[in-house]
């Protein structure tokens, strides 16, 4: 049984073109081709740079932190509480008016006491300025250098300039060492970001994130077995392009540098407008969908790529929209953070109490209390 679902799967008629088998990619002559084997290597290096990554956090990134001058907000713990600790366990972190009325019974707490209490135990659970600061750090240092590491694997090819040298000889093209290294770091790194996912720094983009992760990783691994190496490398190379940019500017906006963070995503936002939503779509889909029909009948393999490209488009249109809005803020002037993230909430005790009383008629109303001016520190 399971011998003949691995024969389907590997089916020539799956992942190459008519009239080719998996013999044609045999190694010969000194030739080295793509094979589905190489990829084994990508698990134990993700545990790898999981490993690299924690004494680079904490060696390199936590030293930086501090000669950046980033510093950690003081946070009041909620007191211990059985009975809202279990609420807000098994419940949910944010009750609703009439649920702060039942818990304010059941702990013989006032309502802004029960509301305080869960503002302060939701701030304990948000990563802290300087997690942030180590997770953006690591994510900048490997993005450069694999965005300079992948231009200098790609400038001197030939398919760089010219798109349709992309499938000259196409499938029976061989690998260089550059190539396969390239591969294999960039599909390990995304292996340490689906793994380690759970405990970094969650944002409002959690799914997408894990929809990213893994289309990303079939995409490397399919384009890998397939002989679309050179297609691939191409789309490496032109994500990397700005994601250190992103990271940089997180960077310096823990650091509360602000003007720099704000010239930073300006320039982010650029590259990864042109990047993502012009030449993507209009230079390497188009190279991936027209130039392979010139050369053979379409094929499962060539839809399937070509599906899970566009399932990153999506993805690269709905994270250009964040980004547009929160340029337009930076256009008018307004703070900004970034829209994915969880803001922390201010912490205001005594200010609550005098807002209970007189003060509060003048203020708008939600939920019934005043709602307060939250000129706190934006956090990413």
């Amino acid at each position: 049984m399971l011998q003949t679902l691995y024969d389907y799967f590997w089916w020539e008629r799956l992942w190459l073109p008519v009239n080719l088998t998996w013999a044609d990619l045999e190694d010969r002559d000194g030739r080295v081709y793509a094979k589905a084997s190489d990829l084994y290597i990508t698990l134990p290096l993700a545990l790898l740079f999981l490993i690299i990554r924690y004494f680079f956090e904490l060696y390199v990134a936590t030293p930086l932190a501090a000669l950046l001058n980033v510093k950690e907000k003081t946070r009041l713990r909620a007191p211990l509480n059985p009975t809202l600790e279990h609420f807000y366990l098994t419940s949910g972190k944010q009750p609703k008016q009439a649920e702060v009325e039942l818990l304010s019974r059941q702990s013989g707490l006032s309502g802004r006491q029960v509301e305080r209490w869960f503002r302060r135990r939701r701030n304990q659970d948000r990563p802290s300025l300087l997690k942030k600061f180590r997770e953006a750090s690591w994510r900048f240092t490997f993005y450069l250098i694999a965005f300079i590491a992948g231009m200098a694997v790609i400038v001197d090819k030939p398919w760089f300039y010219d798109m349709r040298k992309v499938w000259e000889g196409y499938p029976i093209q061989s690998i260089i060492p550059s190539q396969y290294w390239y591969y294999m770091i960039e599909l390990s790194f995304y292996w340490s970001l689906l793994f380690s996912i759970a405990s970094d720094v969650k944002r409002k983009d959690f799914k997408e994130q894990i929809i990213h992760h893994v289309a990303t990783i079939i995409l490397i691994s399919f384009s890998w077995f397939a002989s679309y190496v050179r297609a691939g490398t191409l789309i490496m190379a032109l994500h990397d392009s700005s994601d250190y940019l992103l990271e940089s500017a997180k960077m310096f906006n823990y650091a509360g540098w602000k003007n720099t963070c704000n010239n930073i995503f300006i320039v982010f936002a650029i590259v990864f407008i042109i990047t993502r939503l012009v030449i993507l779509p209009f230079w390497i889909l188009h190279c991936t969908l027209v130039y392979p029909l010139e050369l053979y009948p379409a094929f499962f393999g060539y839809y399937f790529f070509n599906f899970m490209m566009g399932v990153l488009q999506l993805l690269h249109i709905f994270w250009a929209y964040l980004i547009l809005r929160m340029a337009h803020k930076f256009i008018t002037g307004k703070l900004v953070e970034d829209e994915r993230s969880d803001r922390e909430e201010t912490e205001s005790s005594e200010g609550e109490e005098a807002a209970a009383g007189g003060g509060a008629k003048s203020r708008p109303l939600a939920n019934g209390h005043p709602i307060l001016n939250n000129n706190h520190r934006k956090n990413d």
